[in-house]
């Protein structure tokens, strides 16, 4: 047993004397914000970045990894690294002093009560000077939303049933991800016919890595809309359409599944028969429902009940301002609902090169040296059009905000590459807060109360990007409003950018061996693929 030393009793009673940045959720977005606060909190200040998992489990590559075998190691990225600025995309800060990190703390645990300026965690971490309870000056709230059971790592996998007091899996841990992972791969490939519900990006993905690993499967793949995609041009629906008939899938547009049919008993080939609300009968041994994401919003409910949108599309939801401060209605004026916020995950986002904008998404290519002299050089630029506030709304709370999936963003595709952005303008904004209430408490005269320094941003999403797995090595994406395939993809879907903004420089090679593994340990078996 450690004996307490002098230097880490002092350590622990220096922890009391910081404010604290909590930061609840460490993917994409929470991630992102995470760092960024790191590095530019002033002195005095600290991040607490808390998640239920061990790793950051890049979601994108779930439905790949639990079909194909031999990269499952490679969804889930240690936290060692999460507040450092990743070197590829934050390079303009590479030439700048390295800033001491070691006041911040990321913590693995769930957190089971949030109050206005207090929440409670499962359990205490007295190493870092806390207890279960912990009071926060600023709090962004990225928890994200409840996931399709087909990536989701904390249910049972397919369609087994798990005993309440037996569970074979660690959840919330890397090593319990992999079991489930290699579990749900050796559930696909008992399956003769297999039912994808749900033709967003998710089933598209599941539907045609099956058929291509799986050729002898019968895949059918049922969609409640005429088109797929429909956030999107319509060229990535005849794309997507004549990849899945190129691959035997069977798919059946505008239609639904009559939930209560699944509850029937199997044949005796050990085939569900469920039907359609049409009527339509599908045989199917595996049924996949990938739909039914809905937003992690329960802890702000209970404490701000008002920001949480009580009905319609974006059920569920936290309300924002611009700034992504949480928001209420105004009680004199009727409410006008955002655009809905639909749900096409998983896709392959944040993987690809994104450029930094201040307050919105890249919506337009970077002008090139030679479009730049062709410009005349007395026009003068034009001054950008304010971005108005929902008149609907108020801040409900000035000092919370709301990413990801859980926020309400204006019409953003939840996806990671928008909760990353919305992760930069939360810290940004926050940042600048803890500024203006430091030169209000010096009460400077030398210094206004909001220069356009401390003007606090403003988010606007960029136009719906995507990209989508359609098989082993084909993929499709939309971005600017262009639409393009490759026929070259790696199998494992460039795990290793996602691995680089964590804080890990390596590459495909680097990660083929699990870095977990002891040495002299047998290797993976090789993937299908290989």
């Amino acid at each position: 047993m450690a004996v307490p030393t002098a230097t880490s009793a002092a350590s622990r009673a220096a922890t009391h004397t910081l404010k604290t940045v909590a930061v609840l959720g460490a993917s994409y977005g929470g991630a992102r914000a995470a760092q960024l606060l790191a590095n530019d909190l002033p002195q005095g200040w600290r991040v607490v970045l808390v998640d239920r998992n061990s790793h950051m489990n890049h979601l994108y590559v779930l439905p790949r990894y639990a079909v194909l075998p031999g990269h499952e190691h490679k969804a889930f990225i240690p936290y060692d690294n999460v507040f450092q600025l990743p070197t590829a995309y934050d390079a303009t800060k590479s030439d700048e002093p390295p800033v001491d990190l070691s006041r911040h703390v990321m913590l693995h645990a769930r957190v089971t009560e949030l109050m206005p300026h207090e929440l409670t965690l499962d359990k205490s971490f007295p190493e870092h000077g806390i207890s279960n309870t912990l009071r926060f000056e600023y709090l962004v709230y990225a928890l994200g939303s409840h996931l399709p059971s087909p990536i989701n790592l904390w249910g049972s996998v397919a369609d087994e049933v798990e005993k309440d007091d037996v569970v074979d899996v660690v959840r919330g841990t890397k090593e319990g991800g992999v079991a489930w992972l290699k579990k749900f791969q050796k559930r696909v490939e008992r399956a003769s016919s297999v039912l994808v519900v749900g033709g967003g990006a998710l089933g598209i993905q599941y539907a045609t890595d099956i058929a291509e690993i799986h050729p002898g499967s019968q895949v059918t793949l049922l969609h409640s809309r005429h088109r797929l995609l429909p956030r999107f041009d319509d060229g990535m629906h005849t794309e997507i359409l004549s990849t899945l008939s190129a691959l035997n899938v069977c798919t059946i547009l505008g239609d639904r599944l009559d939930l209560s049919s699944l509850s029937d008993r199997k044949n005796r080939a050990a085939e569900r028969i469920v039907r359609t609300q049409s009527g339509r009968e599908i045989r199917a041994e595996l049924v996949l429902l990938c739909t039914g994401q809905t937003p992690n919003t329960t802890l702000l409910s209970n404490v701000f009940p008002n920001v949480i949108i009580a009905d319609g599309p974006n059920k569920g939801m936290a309300r924002v301002r611009r700034t992504l401060q949480l928001a209420e209605p105004v009680d004199d004026l009727p409410e006008e609902p955002n655009p809905p916020a639909e749900v096409f995950a998983p896709e392959t986002s944040i993987a690809t090169p994104i450029t930094e904008g201040p307050t919105t998404e890249p919506s337009s290519p970077d002008l090139s040296d030679s479009s730049l002299d062709e410009l005349e050089e007395d026009e003068e630029e034009e001054e950008p059009e304010p971005i108005e506030e929902d008149p609907h709304t108020r801040v409900a709370a000035e000092h919370i905000f709301a990413i990801g999936d859980a926020a309400d963003a204006f019409g953003a595709v939840n996806a990671g590459h928008n909760a990353f952005f919305q992760g930069e303008v939360a810290a940004r904004n926050i940042v600048k807060l803890i500024k203006r209430s430091e030169y209000a408490t010096h009460d400077s005269p030398a210094v206004p109360t909001v220069d356009d320094d401390l003007e606090l941003q403003k988010y606007v999403p960029g136009a719906p990007a995507i990209k989508v797995s359609l098989g082993l090595t084909k993929s499709v994406y939309q971005f600017q409003g262009m639409i393009g395939t490759r026929d070259k993809e790696p199998a494992d879907l460039d795990v290793h950018l996602i691995w680089r903004y964590f804080g890990y420089n390596v590459t495909r090679e680097d990660l083929e061996r699990d870095p977990d593994t002891p040495v002299g340990a047998p290797a993976e078996p090789p993937s299908l693929a290989a």
